[in-house]
């Protein structure tokens, strides 16, 4: 897998930019799964127990609970799905999960391309009424980070499982 890259010219539309990070680091996530076999995907080595199945199955679920359920306010079914009494799960294939994934990326770049950084989220869905809901340019750092900081944890571990380290 080629990752996606990020043009220097982004930056002057932050909208822009923060889509093509969040696709960097999508690709990045896919990037390090690719070539594991299911023992691989399925091993858990660092001492908190996640797969790197289950860490893609979060992330899928993680950004969804963002812009979807959290700031359109849309019902979604089992918005907490990755997760099984506080530790992550899944039973789905990894192959399913990257599509989904993928559509979820396409979903937020939508969500970022047709709406203000400063908009603000719907309530009633992740957001209850009676706290101020966060704004769209808050929502996007926040996956942001956490898809960078999972796919830095995903390089930790793909180094472990197979030497593999870098960007290959």
């Amino acid at each position: 897998m080629v990752l996606v890259e990020v043009q220097p010219s982004d930056a002057a539309d932050p909208a822009a930019h923060l889509r093509a990070q969040l696709d960097f680091y999508r690709s990045a996530v896919l990037s390090k799964l690719d070539g594991l076999d299911d023992a691989a995907l399925d091993a858990a080595v660092l001492p908190s127990g996640w797969t790197p199945r289950q860490l893609l199955a979060h992330l899928v679920f993680m950004e969804r609970r963002w812009f979807v359920w959290g700031f359109l306010g849309e019902q979604v079914a089992d918005p907490w799905g990755d997760q099984v009494d506080e530790r992550w799960h899944t039973d789905a294939s990894v192959a399913e999960l990257s599509e989904r994934l993928v559509a979820g990326g396409r979903r937020t770049s939508e969500i970022l391309r047709d709406r203000p950084l400063s908009a603000v989220a719907a309530t009633g869905g992740r957001f209850p009424a009676e706290e101020p809901p966060p704004t769209l340019a808050t929502i996007a750092f926040h996956v942001l980070q956490e898809m960078a900081r999972h796919a830095g944890h995903l390089d930790v571990v793909r180094e472990l499982i197979d030497g593999s380290t870098g960007e290959s």
